[in-house]
């Protein structure tokens, strides 16, 4: 078989043989053939020209993938996949990628994790889980996690998280949302705990004493049309606490409420 015409189509190139079969390849195809116009070419010889055009044109791909950040095995995979990239031709093509040190799982996740680490705010647990997401394994994970620290990351987070609460709500009530989101975060609750108490927080008494009338008031006007006495004072106590304020300052700002 006699190469009839290779002409350049956009990326690809058209190679026509005299037998009427055609097939793109990429300019790797031309090189690593030695293909020029008027070629012989055995038929075992185009089944090779196809097979390398097709794993050259899947890596190229890949590679422009990549060309816009670090990606996993799994992202570039489901990319050639959704470009129809011969699934038999995808593995290797991944092999190669691999060689060369444009994919790295491992590397991959260091990365990420160490980015967290200077600026971030996801706890291990979190992090592993959203990596996770992009295909690289479980196992892996658990494994590279263990040699990282993350004492700095939590405090750093209970710092934020204490500018964003204090002066709004009781210190029991802050307690509580900062070990909450820290555990979203992907913290251990033992961990979060020990963050917390890190803080060294200290009630300001003003401070306490504005937001537990603020809320008293606030509860007043709810339970006041429906309850009265006893009742009242008890749906009041009720109200407070579950908002986190400490009972002997309920106690107190009820009866001076009450009293006024």
């Amino acid at each position: 078989m006699k190469i009839t015409k290779l002409e350049k189509k956009k990326r690809l190139y058209l190679l026509e043989l005299d037998s009427d079969q055609t097939c793109y390849i990429t300019e790797d195809t031309i090189v690593h053939f030695m293909l020029t116009k008027d070629k012989e070419i055995s038929p075992q010889e185009f089944t090779e020209i196809q097979t390398f055009a097709q794993f050259s044109y899947g890596k190229n791909l890949a590679l422009y993938h990549l060309s816009f950040k670090a990606r996993t095995e799994k992202e570039v995979r489901d990319y050639l996949v959704k470009h129809e990239i011969d699934e038999k031709i995808i593995p290797q093509v991944i092999q190669a990628l691999k060689e060369d040190k444009w994919l790295d799982d491992r590397q991959y996740a260091r990365n990420l994790i160490e980015a967290n680490l200077l600026s971030g705010d996801k706890g291990p647990l979190l992090l592993q889980q959203k990596i996770q997401q992009k295909g690289i394994p479980k196992s892996i994970l658990q494994e590279i996690l263990t040699d990282y620290d993350f004492s700095e990351v939590i405090d750093r987070t209970a710092i934020k998280l204490l500018k964003k609460y204090q002066g709004k709500y009781p210190l029991k009530a802050i307690e509580t949302k900062i070990i909450q989101a820290l555990i979203s975060k992907g913290f251990a609750y033992n961990h979060a705990k020990i963050a917390f108490q890190n803080l060294e927080l200290e009630a300001d008494e003003k401070t306490t004493n504005e937001l537990v009338l603020k809320e008293l008031e606030k509860q007043y006007r709810k339970y006041s049309k429906k309850y009265e006495g006893y009742d009242l004072k008890q749906r009041l106590t009720q109200a407070l606490a579950r908002k986190g304020h400490d009972y002997s300052d309920i106690k107190s700002a009820i009866r001076d409420f009450l009293d006024e």
